[in-house]
């Protein structure tokens, strides 16, 4: 080949590769903290559900409303007793290598969830499946047992343990995402790296560099592929929310995923329409550490409550507006009413302080015996900001307070070993019932950071899962929501409101009660 040929060719092809480029849809988005796998079935947070719902599609999926839509599955029905469930798949739905989606990859995805052997934290979420409670405490031994079985490769049925309303919304969630057994089997625990990985949503992985960023390309096995108007996304790890304002005002950044909450005001008259502030199905709460005196002690816990000024978080050291929360359970959660309070909601606040000192020197503690508590956030200017205002609250009662802050995975770790008095804990409804809150404070729940425990309150939750009749339900799990806030299970600061800047080139970027906002759905003008 002559010089000139060589020259040609090499400049052609520079001209393809930067029409391509100028081409290409890239959606840069802002994404917090840092996974800590791409496996649907080890993750716990927001930021990880972004990725693995773009990633991993299940049987139902959600709409840009997040309301719940046909996904892996065309079509289902349900047995008149409201317990068996039946689904069909799509024809011809594949995971990214080319292997087809078949009914038993959902249940080995579900089994797989409920061995203890896998020690998935969510596998909670799915006990409403029958013999799912029983196989991941080790009660049944035989995963056969688990009320999912594939009819044939396009027939899936479940069957639940309780007629239950939210099922559907349930398996929105990443721990109901179908899993490559091929892969899995052949690849064990290395199965989520990247060249090993397969996924069956709108997009695959292409590469995961820990601490940095996720990149996502479009799947072109998926069903609705040419659907897609992003042809890719970049998640980026950055708990800096003041860097990552910057990096927004520079271009580098189409989608904030939160932001400083003290640059609210001056992003409505700079950045008019930009930032998006939503009511949220979310509770910003404080854990204590009821295995550890003196936090074992209810009235040191009531106390704590009680100084906090809730009414001044949201308008003045957020400046967003959240609403201060006296239930666990937020308001206007489906199938529930009015949520249970706190009996003294209604109180002063000079008179919550002066009740919150009583309890504590009834509890032994005073100008002579301060009390120390140590309280951990992860790392977050927002969280920050909150914990400092907190401990100047509790400062009146005498409580001397240790602020200490940790990355996310770092803090979220140390919580749920135990290893914290204080702790900073949101909690986002994965799907739109009470059950969702309720059950973080069942005993030996991954997620009961605080380790309250309540024989009580657990036969409660059990009983109103198994109730049939809506009302009646409500009713048993508002004794529990009482008997708990009685106790003070935890302490529920404020519900969330959901906090995202969104770049005037993103079209199809829909406020929802869940803040889920699936790559899919977007596009992006030039």
């Amino acid at each position: 080949m002559n010089q000139f040929t060589k020259k040609f060719l090499a400049s052609a092809m520079l001209g393809t590769l930067l029409a391509f480029s100028a081409h290409a849809a890239t959606l840069n988005i802002h994404n917090g903290g840092d996974p800590q796998s791409l496996d649907p079935q080890k993750l716990s947070g927001d930021w990880e559900n972004r990725i693995a719902g773009d990633i991993f599609e299940g049987l139902v999926t959600e709409d840009a409303k997040d309301n719940p839509i046909p996904g892996q599955a065309e079509s289902w029905t349900i047995s008149p007793d409201g317990k068996v469930y039946t689904f069909k798949l799509r024809d011809g739905i594949k995971w990214s290598d080319g292997q087809p989606v078949t009914a038993g990859d959902f249940v080995f995805a579900f089994q797989r969830l409920v061995d203890p052997k896998n020690a998935a934290d969510y596998a909670y979420l799915q006990f409403t499946i029958k013999n799912a409670e029983k196989i991941n405490k080790g009660e049944i031994t035989d995963l056969n047992q688990l009320g999912v079985k594939a009819i044939d490769d396009k027939t899936l049925e479940i069957t639940l343990e309780n007629p239950t309303p939210y099922f559907i919304n349930a398996l929105m969630h990443y721990t109901a995402y179908p899993l490559p057994k091929h892969v899995v089997e052949a690849k064990g625990q290395d199965w989520v790296k990247i060249g090993n990985i397969v996924t069956n949503g709108p997009y695959k992985p292409t590469e995961w560099v820990p601490g940095s960023h996720v990149t996502t390309v479009k799947n072109d096995q998926w069903y609705g592929t040419k659907d897609l108007k992003i042809d890719g996304a970049k998640f980026f790890v950055l708990e800096d929310q003041e860097a990552a304002l910057k990096r927004y005002r520079a271009g580098e950044f189409d989608i904030l995923t939160d932001f400083p909450t003290d640059q609210y005001e001056w992003m409505k008259k700079n950045l008019p329409g930009q930032a998006h502030v939503a009511p949220f199905s979310g509770l910003y709460y404080y854990v204590v550490n009821s295995q550890k005196p003196p936090f074992s002690d209810k009235r040191v816990r009531q106390a704590l409550s009680m100084a906090i000024n809730r009414e001044v978080i949201g308008p003045q050291i957020l400046g967003t507006g959240e609403l201060p929360a006296y239930s666990w359970v937020p308001p206007g959660t489906a199938n529930y009413g009015e949520p249970a309070y706190v009996s003294w909601k209604d109180l002063p606040y000079k008179d919550k302080v002066a009740e919150a000192k009583k309890l504590l020197t009834e509890a032994g503690f005073g100008p002579d015996k301060p009390l120390h508590a140590v309280l951990s956030y992860n790392t977050n200017d927002n969280h920050k900001r909150i914990a400092v205002a907190i401990a100047s609250m509790w400062k009146p009662l005498g409580i001397n307070v240790e602020l200490v802050n940790a990355e996310t995975k770092v803090h979220y770790d140390q919580m749920q070993r135990g290893q914290v008095e204080i702790g900073r804990a949101g909690w986002l409804a994965d799907y739109n019932d009470p059950d969702n809150f309720l059950n973080l404070l069942v005993t030996g729940v991954q997620m009961n950071y605080g380790r309250w425990s309540n024989p009580d309150y657990d036969k409660m939750i059990k009983e109103g899962n198994a109730e049939t009749d809506l009302k009646k339900r409500a009713e048993i799990f508002k004794k529990a929501e009482q008997l708990a806030l009685d106790e003070s299970a935890a302490l529920p600061i404020y519900y969330y409101v959901s906090k995202n800047v969104v770049s005037p080139k993103i079209e199809g970027f829909v406020d929802n009660i869940q803040d889920i906002h699936r790559t899919r759905w977007l596009s992006m003008k030039e």
